[in-house]
């Protein structure tokens, strides 16, 4: 069976780029029936950051990756709920399992696969400069390879601090990467690495590969700073005779500038991105973005977790660095607002008048036609108030006491779900008459001089007169008999009209801004533009 894991160490909040590991992981086990599993590497004490586990846990929670095994809440939506562990191949926390790395460590060293250091770290920075100065890579110079045994054991009884290495073998050590492709490493320039620590806790690399062995791990995915570390880890699968997992090494996440993504930069933990009140499934949809699409022509960006367990592959993830882009993440939180509210309509919708008709005439745009207009009535209320509580912190008494808001909000809708707290700006216009220049009336590309505004404007004003009943049904059947009536084209009359309505370049179409504004005001409107005509 196909076996994944994130294992993260407790250091501090969760980064973009552990979370897009996880996801992986997660994604690429579910799509091939496999498991999934959390463990936490925190062997390295010095960098322990109490809290770190726990907003680990909480925040893969919260964003919606489960896994089989691992330490969790053992209630995972009470956030003061103890800390297990379920699994059958535990403990899945690294400090847990210090027996079996010194167990394991010295299999190593007896069958001469690794051996003590007794190299101080004085000698060792002399080393790295001598070299340093040579033009020659750091690498350790083995001088306690072939120590005497009488001598290790003369420095271990006079209680002489050493560290374990592993003997990294001459040759070339190869493997197949499942996103880069065939990669190998000239094992003279790997260095012998410290597998065990002077205080008895094993480094990364010892502990890393003895866990997913015994975890029974078939596919590691990780970020592509570790590719260096898998030549080692496979020179320690061969001494220990394991047959290694299959490697995946993803691209690095940039900044604009295509430098790393750093946290001098901007935000990085996932944490930041919560509290601004960014929806999960926007987080989801666009970490799986970084560095990875569906291909194929495919065009669709929108992917809920259920349907990227369906859609991820691991081959389609690029060989090269992924843009970290902020635009992109607001883009994608946009739609997942206007999904998830469209979702909700069309649930009230249903539960209303089970015989409504929702037709889709544009992407994201949906019609709701009711069998009666009492129960139109009754959406469009709901509707409005569900804005209104969206974006009420933005707007102050005049506005939420008119008549006209609610109206006035269902035109702006979108704007409302991309960003809440510009919204007073954009109905301001409905409130209070803007001041424009005539010029605005005008519009050449569509053959709209001064001359032809004057005469649409008294025509879409002369037959809007006669209508009695004020909607947005009625309203655009009336202009568009006006259209007819002069002959010319859509744009001729309605250009004009829109822009006396709004006193501005760009807003909502006429029949919206009429119906919004009411009889009296529309035509007072109409006027006034005729008049600085």
């Amino acid at each position: 069976m196909i076996k994944t894991r994130f294992a993260p160490s407790p250091t501090g909040y969760l980064h973009v780029g552990g979370l897009r590991t996880a996801l992986y992981c997660y994604l690429f086990a579910k799509k091939n029936n496999g498991k999934f599993a959390l463990r936490i590497e925190d062997t390295d004490q010095e960098r322990f950051v109490p809290g770190a586990l726990e907003n680990l846990i909480d925040t893969l929670h919260w964003i919606g990756i489960t896994y089989d095994e691992g330490p969790g809440r053992k209630d995972p939506n009470n956030k003061d709920s103890e800390i297990i562990e379920e699994g059958d191949v535990g403990p899945y926390i690294q400090s847990k399992r210090t027996e079996i790395y010194k167990e394991q460590v010295q299999k190593l060293m007896d069958d001469g696969h690794a051996y003590r250091c007794f190299c101080t770290r004085e000698r060792l920075e002399e080393m790295r400069e001598r070299q340093t100065a040579q033009k020659l890579a750091p690498m350790y110079d083995r001088k306690c390879l072939d120590l005497p045994q009488s001598e290790i054991e003369e420095k271990i009884k006079a209680g002489e601090k050493f560290v374990i290495r592993q003997k990294i073998p001459y040759g070339t050590i190869k493997f197949k990467d499942l996103i880069r492709g065939n990669v190998q490493f000239d094992g003279k320039t790997i260095d012998d690495q410290v597998l065990m620590k002077s205080d008895g806790f094993p480094t990364y690399h010892l502990a890393n590969v003895v866990d997913d062995h015994f975890m029974e791990i078939t596919h590691v995915i990780r970020g592509e700073e570790w590719l260096p570390s898998t030549p080692k880890h496979i020179a320690l699968y061969q001494a220990f005779g394991w047959q290694h997992p299959e490697f995946a090494h993803l691209p690095l996440l940039l900044n604009a500038d295509r430098s790393k993504l750093s946290k001098r930069q901007g935000d990085v933990a996932v944490e930041d991105y919560i509290k601004k009140g960014y929806l999960r499934e926007a987080i989801i949809n666009f970490v799986a973005f970084l560095g990875w699409n569906p291909g194929s022509g495919e065009e669709a960006e929108i992917f809920s977790l259920e349907e990227l367990e369906k859609a991820f592959s691991i081959e389609k993830v690029h060989k090269s660095g992924a843009i970290f882009n902020l635009e992109k993440l607001d883009w994608f939180n946009w739609r997942w607002k206007k999904r998830l509210f469209n979702a909700e309509l069309e649930k009230e919708a249903k539960e209303i008048d089970p015989n409504v008709v929702i037709t889709e005439p544009r992407k994201d745009q949906f019609i709701y036609t009711f069998s009666d207009p009492k129960n139109e009535e009754k959406f469009q209320k709901n509707r409005c108030e569900k804005l209104l509580k969206i974006c009420n912190n933005s707007l102050t008494k005049e506005y939420i006491d008119s008549e006209k808001l609610m109206k006035a909000l269902l035109t702006v809708e979108e704007k409302i779900l991309r960003d809440p707290k510009d919204i007073k700006e954009q109905i301001n216009f409905y409130f209070t008459p803007q001041e424009y220049n005539k010029e605005l009336l005008t519009h050449v590309k569509m053959g709209v001089d001064l001359n032809q505004a004057t005469i649409s404007l008294k025509s879409g004003k002369e037959d809007l007169e006669k209508l009695s009943d004020w909607n947005l049904k009625t309203l655009q059947e009336t202009l568009m008999q006006t259209v007819t009536r002069l002959g010319v084209k859509n744009g001729q009359l309605l250009w004009p009209l829109r822009a006396a309505l709004s006193g501005l370049e760009f807003s909502p179409g006429v029949f919206e801004l009429a119906w919004v504004l009411g009889k009296d005001e529309t035509l007072k409107r109409i006027e006034t533009a005729v008049n600085k005509i």
